[in-house]
């Protein structure tokens, strides 16, 4: 079997695998908002690709020099057909690592079935939520809980609107973002970040922005067409609409689009197990997904602990609650971009 280091990855059977966070588009959008450098990985048996790894590579001073599959994504980036094909690309991954010096290598893809090799460290701390879309929405609901049943229907009498657009909703899709992650304590990304990737995306990609019955802003979200999937990238609301069950109605609301769409599957994206958002997305009664997080760290290093339940963070959340929003948007995108 063969490795390659490719300027691009020619595998169509493979894309799925990849999933779009790992496709070509996708990284190619990443070097150009952040200047990240794209490292891309085949392997090659009996002139066939088998395998690979699409890797960026992060330079930052606050969190540090590493490469990581699926750049501001769940996962995706690490496909492969067979054992041998996914032990060489990892080695190759390390290899590399050595070579530029980074500190770890960060690989997320979604499949647990099988421990990480030798020298290889698992992190299972996420899962995502895989909802399978009946034809028939009536029968999708059936599905919940009585509890959650009512709770979409009372959403649906509380007068919100929702729109789904491209590049039109732009503004009001990064508003909606911006003020929701900024109440949640989390940088997040200049407009620009989401004008670029829709650019990259073009048709695969599309924006919902919900209302209120008076046309305030309430919520919104950025969601991403694969196949027949629906891919939850971002999805947002604001705090002072969830006591009128703003969250049912955008999620009630995107599914029963994506069915006119003609998908079947709706990925509600990661969560932190145990977090609110677990808790959340579990009402949908999806099929959960544990995703394989697998570190290798260089020498006198240690696996990184970039989230939320860090304790570390919990103080700079705190703080970053608190700062104007014009302060939060100007640091925001310098800090964000060391988080892939």
């Amino acid at each position: 079997m063969n490795i390659q280091k490719v300027d691009l990855i020619n595998a169509p059977y493979l894309e799925g695998q990849l999933s779009y966070i790992g496709l070509d588009s996708w990284m190619n959008f990443v070097h150009e908002m952040y200047a990240h450098k794209i490292h891309r990985f085949v392997a090659e048996e009996n002139n066939q690709i088998v395998g690979a790894l699409s890797l960026a590579e992060i330079k930052h001073p606050v969190f540090g020099h590493y490469l990581a599959t699926a750049p501001f994504g769940s996962y995706g980036g690490f496909a492969f057909q067979n054992e041998s094909a996914k032990n060489k690309l990892l080695d190759s991954a390390k290899q590399h690592a050595v070579e530029i010096e980074a500190e770890y290598v960060s690989i997320r893809f979604d499949e647990s079935a099988s421990p990480p090799p030798s020298n290889w460290l698992q992190h299972p701390v996420y899962q995502t939520y895989l909802i399978d879309l009946n034809p028939n929405p009536d029968d999708l609901l059936k599905r919940f809980s009585s509890d959650h049943r009512n709770h979409i229907r009372k959403s649906l009498k509380k007068g919100f609107q929702i729109r789904f657009g491209h590049l039109d909703l732009l503004d009001d899709a990064y508003e909606a973002i911006a003020k929701s992650m900024h109440e949640l304590g989390s940088p997040y990304h200049a407009k620009n970040y989401l004008r670029k990737m829709a650019e990259a995306l073009g048709n695969t990609l599309e924006f919902a922005v919900m209302y209120d019955s008076r046309g305030k802003i309430t919520g919104g979200g950025v969601f991403i067409y694969q196949d027949k999937t629906i891919f939850n990238l971002h999805a947002n609301i604001l705090h002072f609409s969830r006591s009128n069950y703003a969250g049912e109605f955008l999620y009630w609301s995107v599914i029963e689009h994506a069915i006119q769409k003609g998908c079947s599957t709706f990925d509600l994206g990661r969560s932190l197990i145990g977090s609110g958002n677990d808790i959340f997305k579990s009402k949908w009664a999806p099929q959960k997904k544990l995703l394989s997080y697998w570190y290798w760290l260089a020498k006198g290093n240690e696996a990184p602990s970039l989230n939320q339940k860090s304790p570390k963070f919990q103080f700079a959340i705190a703080v970053w609650k608190r700062l104007p929003s014009f302060v939060v948007r100007l640091i925001g995108p310098y800090l964000i971009r060391g988080l892939v």
